[in-house]
């Protein structure tokens, strides 16, 4: 084999194993805060810019500040009124964690109620009375939250186009109500506004 079609093969050589490495799997671990984003539906981004927004409003709120104590209060849950199946649950534990680790409010555990009942119950049956848990001293809470997400979307026209483009509305609402009186304490919305571009021809 002559010099030239040698160095033809090599080339050609190393020219498919670059390539093959070009679609290789490449896993990078990245800051959820700072990750970017792929799409003009909720995400991450939303859920942790929403989560720290909304507990600093809460904690900042007068019913706050003007507390005698650290108020109690029952997470009870945020409603998904949008198209998607959207997990809601995850985005009241970012606020929720974010109060509690704030030091300014407490919580009611409503989630595990059952499980917490239940337990209760065991103990009240099978363990000794020095170390059994009192039933009926469960605290009750001062304030709800609850709130609500919505979605609004609008496509571009049919127009000639060489682009989809697509915008993408999210608005929440979040509620604390005294639960004594049935008064709304504090009524606080974020929302954002997020255009999607998505090439017709290519990939």
């Amino acid at each position: 084999m002559n010099t030239a079609l040698r160095t033809i093969v090599l080339s050609v050589a190393l020219t498919a194993l670059c390539g093959c490495a070009a679609f290789q799997r490449s896993i990078e671990e990245q800051d959820p805060k700072d990750a970017e984003t792929l799409s003009a539906r909720y995400d991450q981004n939303d859920m942790l810019k929403w989560g720290d927004m909304i507990a600093g409003d809460i904690i900042g709120h007068y019913f706050i500040k003007s507390a005698e104590s650290r108020p109690l209060i029952a997470d009870l849950g945020i409603q998904n009124r949008t198209k998607e199946h959207l997990d809601m649950q995850s985005l009241a534990d970012t606020i929720t964690t974010r109060l509690l680790d704030s030091g300014r409010v407490r919580l009611v555990n409503t989630a595990d109620r059952d499980k917490l009942l239940k337990e209760q119950g065991y103990q009240l049956a099978n363990c000794t009375m020095a170390t059994r848990s009192a039933i009926g001293k469960q605290l009750g809470a001062k304030y709800m939250m609850t709130g609500a997400l919505i979605e609004m979307s609008q496509e571009q026209g049919r127009e000639v186009r060489v682009s989809k483009k697509k915008n993408v509305y999210y608005q929440l609402t979040i509620n604390i109500t005294d639960l004594e009186t049935g008064e709304i304490v504090m009524k606080k919305q974020r929302d954002r506004l997020r255009m999607e571009s998505k090439p017709i021809i290519g990939w």
